[in-house]
C-alpha cells in the first residue's frame, strides 16, 4: 500500500507536456465547469464518414478561428482603401509590399506576381495560427504535423503546376535531370533527383512543425519545474525564463511564416525556371 501511495504521489507531481501539445477532441476553456473554473473542457463533435474519422478537434477549430480572423481583419483593414493607410491597413500593407518587393519579384521575377495571392495566403494563415497558439487556452495548429504536411502539400502542388505550366510535362521531367550527364550516372542521378523533389515539401513540413512545437515544450518545461520540484522559489528563475521564451515565440511566429513563404517561392521559381 505504501508503494502504491508513493507511485500515486509521484504521478501527481508529473507534468503531461506531450498531452498539452497534442491534438484533442475537446477545448480547454475557463468558467465552463463550476467544479473546475480554470480547467473546464468542452467536448467537440465526433463522427465518421465512410469509415473515416471526421471528428472536429481543437486544432481544426483553431484553423477555423485563424481563417475567420484573417479574413475579418483583412476585410476591415481594406474595406475603405485610403491613399495613406493607417492602423491594421498600414500593418498588412507593409507586409504585402515587403513580400512582393523583397521576396517574390527578386526570386521569381515579374512573372511571380501571379503566385503572390497564394504566397500571401500561406504567410498570413501560418502567422495567425502561430500567434493564436500563444493565447492561453488555445492551441497551435501549426504544431500539428498533419497541418504542416497539408500546407507543404499545397506548396508542392503549386510547384509542380508551375513547372508543368511553364515547361510542359515532358519538359519539366527532363529539367529534373542535368544535361550532359554520362548515361552511367543516370542510374544514380534519377533516383536522387526524384527523392530531392519530395524532400522539399518534407523539409517545409518538418521545419515549421519542429520550430513551433519546440518553443511550447520549452515554456511548459520551465513552468513545470515549479510543480515537479514542489518549491515556490523555483518560480523566481523559471517564470522569467518562460516569459523570455514566450516573447521569443512571438518573433519566431513571424519568422517561421516568412521562412515557409520564402522557401515556397524559391521552390516554385526553381520548378518554373529550371534553367535559371
Amino acid at each position: 500500500m505504501a508503494g502504491d501511495t508513493h507511485v500515486a504521489e509521484a504521478a501527481n507531481n508529473q507534468i503531461d507536456i506531450v498531452g498539452h501539445i497534442l491534438d484533442k477532441k475537446f477545448l480547454e476553456l475557463p468558467f465552463v465547469d463550476p467544479d473546475h473554473l480554470l480547467a473546464g473542457t468542452v467536448d467537440l463533435p465526433s463522427f465518421e464518414l465512410f469509415g473515416i474519422d471526421m471528428s472536429i478537434t481543437r486544432h481544426v477549430v483553431m484553423m477555423w478561428v485563424a481563417s475567420l480572423l484573417m479574413v475579418f481583419m483583412l476585410l476591415k483593414a481594406f474595406r475603405r482603401p485610403r491613399e495613406v493607410p493607417s492602423g491594421f491597413a498600414n500593418f498588412f500593407e507593409a507586409i504585402v509590399v515587403f513580400l512582393r518587393d523583397e521576396i517574390v519579384i527578386p526570386i521569381m521575377g515579374e512573372d511571380g506576381k501571379k503566385y503572390l495571392p497564394f504566397l500571401l495566403t500561406i504567410f498570413f494563415f501560418i502567422l495567425f495560427c502561430n500567434l493564436l497558439g500563444l493565447i492561453p487556452y488555445s492551441a497551435t495548429a501549426t504544431g500539428n504535423i498533419n497541418v504542416t504536411a497539408a500546407l507543404s502539400l499545397c506548396s508542392f502542388l503549386v510547384m509542380l503546376g508551375a513547372g508543368i505550366a511553364n515547361n510542359g510535362i515532358f519538359g519539366y521531367i527532363k529539367s529534373l535531370i542535368p544535361s550532359g550527364v554520362p548515361p552511367a550516372l543516370l542510374l544514380i542521378l534519377i533516383p536522387v533527383e526524384i527523392i530531392s523533389l519530395f524532400v522539399k515539401p518534407f523539409a517545409l513540413c518538418i521545419r515549421l512543425f519542429a520550430n513551433m512545437i519546440g518553443g511550447h515544450v520549452a515554456i511548459l518545461v520551465f513552468l513545470g519545474l515549479i510543480i515537479i520540484l514542489e518549491n515556490v522559489w523555483v518560480a523566481i528563475g523559471a517564470v522569467p525564463f518562460a516569459v523570455a521564451i514566450y516573447m521569443l515565440e512571438i518573433f519566431v511566429g513571424f519568422i517561421q511564416a516568412f521562412v515557409f513563404t520564402l522557401l515556397s517561392a524559391v521552390f516554385i521559381s526553381m520548378a518554373a525556371h529550371p534553367d535559371h
